[in-house]
C-alpha cells in the first residue's frame, strides 16, 4: 500500500527526490539560527514571530527532504509533518495558525501578533527540530 507521501507524489503535490545530507544540514542550521533569535525577548514580537515561523518551515522542510521528497508548496511541508516526523494534529494546528497569520501579515499588512502565538510557534518548531535530529543521518 502506498504511503500518504507517495499518494501526494502521484497527484503531483510532492516530488520524490533523493535526500541530500548537506541540504538537510543547511536547513537545520538555518532553522537553528532563526529559532535562537526568535527566543530572544529583546527582538520585537513581529520579528520573533517571523523568525519562529521561518525556523519551523526550515525544520519541516528538512523532515520532508530526509524522507526523500520535495514540495513546491510552502504550506504542504507543515501538513505532512504527521507523516514525516509523527507530529500530532494539535501541534500541527499551531503551525497551521502561524501560517495563516504569516499570510495575513505578508499579504494584507495585518500585524496583530501576540505572545501566545509566538511562544506556541517556538515550542512546536523546537519539537519538529528535535524529531528531525532524531531521524539521524540520511542513509546512503
Amino acid at each position: 500500500m502506498p504511503s500518504p507521501l507517495d499518494n501526494l507524489v502521484a497527484t503531483g503535490k510532492l516530488h520524490a527526490e533523493p535526500a541530500a545530507q548537506a541540504e538537510i544540514d543547511g536547513l537545520l542550521r538555518s532553522g537553528g539560527v532563526r529559532i535562537a533569535d526568535a527566543e530572544k525577548s529583546s527582538n520585537s514580537l513581529e520579528s520573533r514571530f517571523d523568525l519562529a515561523y521561518n525556523a519551523a518551515h526550515a525544520f519541516a522542510l528538512a523532515a520532508l527532504r530526509h524522507r526523500g521528497y520535495r514540495s513546491d508548496n510552502r504550506y504542504l511541508v507543515f501538513q505532512v509533518l504527521a507523516h514525516t516526523v509523527g507530529l500530532s494534529n494539535v501541534e500541527w494546528r499551531v503551525l497551521d495558525g502561524a501560517h495563516k497569520k504569516r499570510n495575513l501579515t505578508e499579504y494584507e499588512g495585518v500585524t496583530d501578533i501576540d505572545e501566545a502565538l509566538v511562544d506556541a510557534t517556538i515550542r512546536v518548531a523546537r519539537e519538529v527540530e528535535r524529531r528531525v535530529r532524531a531521524l539521524g543521518a540520511v542513509s546512503a
